[in-house]
């Protein structure tokens, strides 16, 4: 059985475009940032990514239609002042397990590479404590002169502070061996809610590093429809937790 099932939308053409990565995570920061970004500068989605890595589930929206567990592919065409071409993954999961986690990303590197990305950031949550009013943005990333540019931005650099777990560390990692800088973006967030201020801090230093203006008003209505989005799948994930510990199965986990 295949890792990855990508079916290609649109047939694209992109001139050395930078890959943002933003799979559900902590504080769902990164995601909410790139939903965003996809809403308000009109990207345009030309892929979708189904995986068995994913949960064996689908979602059930409020009028009874069932939404599959999947990633999806935008593209954007001459962003900012730079005139910058972007791809941006974002989804409803990342992969279940640590090794669907390493397939799953592996395989989307490869087929994103196609398009000759030359530049990578993953967006993401970090667990700091409480809820704090103005959100720092943590930053880590391949390279001496990527980290520069963060510092640059304004980001806190991360140093000898644990790892980056799941698909925004992933990433970063199959960009080192393959000669492809990376940064990872992380919004400083308590993570038990869907965050809007750290989603908001986030795309302020993106849109720096990327030389682009974006309006952040809408964050908020977008965080709300998120957390309904969330909300739906713990359940579900809950409920097959449960089936499973009642039949002596085992214990399904989810990499966030």
């Amino acid at each position: 059985m295949e890792t990855i099932e990508i079916t290609v939308l649109e047939d694209i053409e992109l001139d050395n475009p930078i890959f943002i990565e933003a799979l559900p995570g902590l504080g769902h920061v990164g995601k909410l940032a790139a939903d965003h970004m996809i809403d308000e500068l009109g990207a345009t989605k030309f892929a979708e990514i189904y995986s068995p890595t994913f949960p064996p589930q689908v979602l059930v929206k409020d009028e009874g239609i069932i939404e599959n567990m999947y990633n999806e592919l935008y593209y954007l065409k001459d962003v900012g002042e730079d005139n910058l071409d972007l791809i941006l993954l974002v989804g409803n999961t990342q992969a279940l397990s640590p090794e669907g986690q390493y397939l799953a990303c592996k395989e989307i590197l490869e087929f994103v590479k196609g398009y000759g990305i030359d530049r990578i950031y993953t967006l993401g949550g970090m667990v700091t404590g409480p809820t704090v009013e103005n959100p720092k943005v943590f930053g880590a990333a391949t390279d001496e002169a990527s980290v520069e540019l963060l510092k640059e931005a304004g980001l806190d650099i991360r140093a000898n502070d644990g790892g980056i777990v799941g698909a925004s560390g992933l990433f970063l990692g199959f960009a080192t061996r393959q000669g492809i800088q990376g940064s990872c973006l992380m919004g400083e967030t308590p993570g038990y809610f869907i965050d809007a201020e750290a989603a908001e801090a986030i795309l302020n230093k993106l849109s720096y590093l990327l030389n682009f203006e974006i309006n952040v008003d809408k964050l908020e209505e977008r965080a709300e429809e998120t957390r309904q989005m969330i909300a739906k799948a713990q359940q579900m994930e809950q409920d097959l937790i449960n089936k499973a510990n009642a039949g002596n199965a085992d214990d399904l986990r989810y990499i966030g």
